[in-house]
């Protein structure tokens, strides 16, 4: 595998993200990880982000065990607390086709939330098949398949503390 993004790169991107989070919600703010992908992302911006901060999970599916967006999306955990009033941020890994993502807005949007905005550590624009509204993006990629800092191939390589390209692509053909 190649390095695609350093852990410090990395580091220096995250505290700019909280420090533009904080500037939008100075008095406080509710992040969301998806999980599983976006937990190490979580971490380290609650930690970056000075002030009241709380969060909480979901775990959402499209993609199942495939490397490509089904396009069906499962909700496969919810939220512990309600989201009414409060200002939220959704804490997302990889915003890819956008699919997800929209439909996570949505369902999240339609429970009352005062402000709804969402902070993603990656961006892979060529693969949108749908608008979707990204306020915070760490960095933007090309089309390749990543691994590292909380992203897997079949569950391997979340460990990593960089973003890395893996030499064989397992959504090549």
């Amino acid at each position: 595998m190649n390095v695609l993004i350093s852990s410090d790169d990395i580091q220096r991107r995250v505290r700019e993200m909280a420090a533009d989070i904080r500037r939008d919600h100075p008095d406080g703010v509710h992040l969301i990880a998806v999980l599983k992908g976006a937990f190490v992302f979580l971490s380290d911006l609650a930690r970056a982000l000075p002030g009241r901060c709380s969060f909480d999970f979901m775990a959402v599916s499209s993609y199942g065990k495939r490397s490509s967006s089904s396009g069906q999306v499962q909700l496969l955990k919810d939220l512990d607390a309600g989201i009414e009033g409060r200002d939220v941020v959704i804490v997302e890994d990889i915003v890819d086709t956008g699919l997800t993502l929209v439909c996570l807005q949505d369902i999240l949007r339609a429970r009352s939330p005062r402000s709804l905005r969402t902070a993603c550590l990656l961006s892979r624009p060529s693969r949108r098949q749908i608008e979707v509204s990204v306020e915070y993006v760490g960095f933007t990629i090309e089309d390749k398949f990543v691994v590292g800092y909380g992203l897997d191939c079949a569950e391997q390589h979340r460990n990593l503390p960089y973003i890395a390209v893996l030499d064989d692509d397992p959504g090549a053909t």
